[in-house]
């Protein structure tokens, strides 16, 4: 397997596969009981294989994925692998809940220190957070007394808030949704950039799009990819897509399977920056105008309707009933909705119909009444 470095440490080398430790196996639907057998092999299979890098957060799976590292990694394990958490930056209410928070995860993960601790989630309202409550302190604090190794962010929020966020501090690593669907949403390809002109290593999450990129997806996008000479899976083509990039040091994949890490893996093989050909691009190109032709809302998230007076993230808003379209992925898309736009209050549901938004927009998208029809299906 490739291996890669973060640009301001050259010794610290990342396998170009990560597991992510959101979407674990579960018994009975519940994400709250982890399928710890199941999960356990699939991990314990990565590890052995080089993808060595294990990435959770405080809440995924209702909270019990950190629990479930920390015991698995127990016997034996720890020093052989490299561990990234998250901070949940909306549960801090004062400078004391930094350390606070970092003491609990370290307790959860049973280990005294974390090799990749990131700000979960940032946006432009909760790097104001960070910055006023002296979270990039708290942080340098840790680091020097070894119970962090490096400093990072995960992002979900505005083209300009990324671009402030990532000049405003020297970190060491960001985490970005990044698959050649959405190289415009969020921080995009000009964020990949700009973190790349400050050294900043390029954690690429959501490479299938929550899965939805590595399906079938419709009989038109089957006979693009069948055009090719190379005999690929639709997974293995948007995870290829990823790693083509240089600045890309690393794809996380939310694996449920040996399946799906046998594949992956088996594409992390043959991975390198800039193996894909013109014409391997070009292929790519026409699925990705397949998906969005199929899309409810010529929305290109560029954000010109921002600030919404009431908070609305319109683009995020929009963004979800597209991908529920797009990909035939309503669950995957309502669950999204709820969990980032919804229950951080930047939701449909907020719009107060002022119409501030809709002269803004470049594409004369009547922005209220598709907010209403976008929650409704959503909720």
């Amino acid at each position: 397997m490739e291996y890669r470095s973060l640009p301001r440490h050259p010794e610290t080398r990342l396998p170009v596969l990560g597991v992510g430790c959101m979407r674990l196996p579960v018994i009975d639907r519940d994400p709250g009981r982890i399928d710890e057998d199941r999960a356990s092999a699939m991990i314990l299979s990565a590890i052995a294989r080089g993808a060595a890098y294990l990435d959770t957060g405080y809440p995924y799976h209702n909270g019990q994925s950190e629990p479930f590292v920390g015991r698995l990694l127990a016997g034996g394990l720890r020093a052989s692998v490299q561990l990234a958490t998250k901070l949940p930056t909306w549960m801090v209410k004062a400078e004391a809940d930094w350390e606070r928070l970092l003491d609990e995860q370290l307790r959860r993960l049973d280990t005294d220190r974390i090799d990749f601790y990131l700000f979960h989630g940032l946006s432009a309202e909760r790097w104001e957070i960070v910055q006023r409550l002296g979270g990039l302190q708290a942080f340098e604090r840790a680091r020097a007394d070894g119970r962090i190794r490096h400093v990072g962010f995960s992002f979900h929020g505005s083209p300009g808030a990324f671009t402030t966020i990532v000049d405003g501090y020297d970190w060491d690593l960001c985490q970005i949704q990044y698959n050649f669907m959405d190289e415009g949403y969020q921080a995009g390809v000009a964020g990949l950039r700009r973190a790349a002109e400050r050294r900043v290593g390029v954690i690429a999450m959501e490479p299938l799009r929550g899965g939805a990129l590595a399906a079938a997806g419709p009989d038109a996008v089957a006979a693009i990819w069948a055009r090719s000479t190379e005999r690929r899976s639709p997974a293995a083509w948007a995870l290829r897509w990823v790693w083509n990039h240089p600045e890309v040091v690393m794809a996380l994949s939310g694996m449920n399977s040996l399946q799906q890490l046998d594949e992956n893996l088996a594409s992390a093989e043959a991975a390198s920056a800039g193996a894909m050909s013109p014409e391997d691009l070009a292929l790519v190109g026409e699925v990705r105008d397949v998906f969005r032709a199929r899309m409810k809302v010529d929305c290109t998230t560029c954000g010109y309707c921002l600030p919404c007076p009431s908070g609305v993230a319109i683009p995020d808003v929009l963004s979800n009933y597209n991908a529920s379209a797009m990909f035939d992925a309503r669950a995957t898309a309502s669950a999204v909705y709820k969990f980032w736009v919804v229950a951080s209050g930047h939701g449909a549901d907020q719009c107060a119909h002022c119409g501030e938004c809709e002269p803004k927009c470049p594409q004369g998208i009547p922005i209220q009444g598709m907010l209403e029809q976008a929650h409704a299906h959503l909720t």
